[in-house]
């Protein structure tokens, strides 16, 4: 991912400092576990000086690559230089006691399930940090009023309450998925080729995975299966989908034809080279945008799980950009996305104009509710409301005076309701008399 976007955390998860640390670990950790079990050769003492002397250079790491084109060799050999490096002149290397019995992808595949905790566990402390904003800022808004919106037309009055509220549940079930997700990729596999433990006792497999709080997988075929991976980027996507569903609507509210609410706007912040009067949602349309660079990664992920027989690195290449990229991204999108929650600029007064736009017209289900109280067939009130409705439309459409909603009913012989009721009925507050149900339900919301 390009650095535009790159948290300084995540970043670290994602770099080769960080991978080889944690590949450094594992084949100490499997030195340790084998000099415990006295299965070979290798004594406390050496895992001791391993544990001691084990390092590592990233550029030397790199130009030994270019010679071997195989990073994990070039690791291993690098690392058995800082090893030896204070060994007296003629005493035996422990150096060769590392990697004992493994393959590449018992040291890769272990080291990557390690970093995708890693990773999942700031994308959890993200979530949660935006889903909390959200359930505040629904408390704060809980009695706004505003015009509730179906296929992008005025439907029925509801709080912006909600929408924060709507918006914080959404990001709950994100949240207890990713814990799911992050359970379910948190395998190591130190099994040897194929998997069968040819070379190589289970307890070292069982030793590792314990100290890095992984579990071991029950059977890995020399690669642990990419299902894993596959469901951990769908998580991913799935919460990225989230963010997009919530940007979208600040974008749909701030349009000047609207204008119920902004992302925030810094001081000296500008929004247009060639028109200074702009303030456009740049950040929202920039979550978007990243959206759907982690929903695209997660095909790659299951297309990543079909390998040849028990293993190829087919996936290899792809998951180096996929998973990185996907981590970063979201990363990125989640922090802004708080800075949008936690700062929306709301206009309650341009939410009451728009309450009145259409001239009541969003009480028509109150009204043929009320009407069929009073003895008449669904059918016929459906009448009376729709061709009432049709007319203030017109009106509307064309921008010119006319009667509200309210006004024609009270002048229709065949609406049965009288003034009172109508005034009852016509008050936005009337939608809203068992909307605390919504509100209790949230106030239990809890992301521990």
């Amino acid at each position: 991912m390009i650095e535009r976007y790159t948290r300084p955390e995540m970043g670290h998860i994602f770099s080769l400092e960080n991978k080889y640390a944690i590949w450094q670990e594992i084949e100490v950790l499997a030195c340790e576990a084998h000099a415990e079990l006295g299965d070979c050769g290798i004594t406390k003492a050496d895992a001791e000086w391993i544990r001691r002397h084990a390092g590592f250079d990233r550029a030397e790491v790199d130009r030994i690559e270019a010679i071997t084109n195989h990073d994990v060799i070039a690791f291993l050999t690098d690392m058995g230089e800082h090893i030896d490096a204070d060994l007296p002149v003629g005493a035996p290397k422990p150096s060769r006691w590392v990697h004992y019995g493994m393959t590449s992808s018992d040291l890769g595949d272990t080291a990557l399930c390690y970093q995708l905790v890693q990773a999942t566990d700031i994308i959890l402390a993200d979530v949660r940090r935006v889903g909390e904003a959200a359930k505040r800022r629904a408390f704060e808004e809980r009695d706004t009023l505003c015009v509730g919106r179906t296929h992008g037309i005025h439907a029925e009055p509801m709080t912006f309450g909600m929408k924060f509220g709507s918006w914080a549940w959404e990001l709950y079930r994100d949240y207890q998925r990713l814990l799911d997700a992050r359970d379910n990729v948190a395998f190591g596999a130190i099994s040897g080729a194929v998997g069968t433990y040819s070379s190589i006792d289970p307890f070292v497999e069982e030793y590792v995975c314990e100290h890095l709080g992984l579990a071991h997988d029950p059977l890995s075929t020399q690669v642990i299966s990419r299902d894993h991976h596959a469901y951990l980027a769908g998580v991913l996507a799935t919460t990225a989908a989230t963010c997009e569903r919530i940007a979208t609507e600040v974008r749909a509210l701030q349009k000047t034809d609207t204008l119920e609410a902004e992302e925030p706007f810094k001081k000296g912040q500008k929004g247009s080279s060639a028109m200074p009067h702009k303030r456009n949602p740049i950040t929202a349309e920039k979550i978007c945008g990243l959206s759907r660079v982690v929903k695209a990664n997660a095909q790659v992920a299951f297309d990543n799980v079909a390998l040849w027989h028990e293993r190829d690195i087919s996936h290899s290449s792809a998951e180096r950009v996929a998973q990185a990229d996907s981590f970063i991204a979201l990363d990125h999108m989640l922090d802004k996305l708080f800075w949008i929650v936690d700062g929306m600029v709301l206009y309650p007064k341009s939410m009451e104009a728009n309450l009145n736009r259409t001239r009541g017209l969003i009480f028509s289900s109150k009204v043929l509710l009320a009407l069929v109280d009073t003895g008449i067939t669904r059918e016929d009130a459906y009448k009376v409301v729709q061709r009432n409705s049709m007319e203030v439309w017109a009106d509307v459409q064309q921008a010119r005076a006319g009667k509200s909603l309210k006004e024609r009913l009270a002048d229709d012989p065949e609406c049965t309701l009288s003034a009172a009721q109508l005034d009852e009925i016509f008050d936005p507050e009337s939608f809203l008399t068992r909307v605390d149900v919504v509100f209790d339900r949230l106030e239990r919301l809890d992301f521990e």
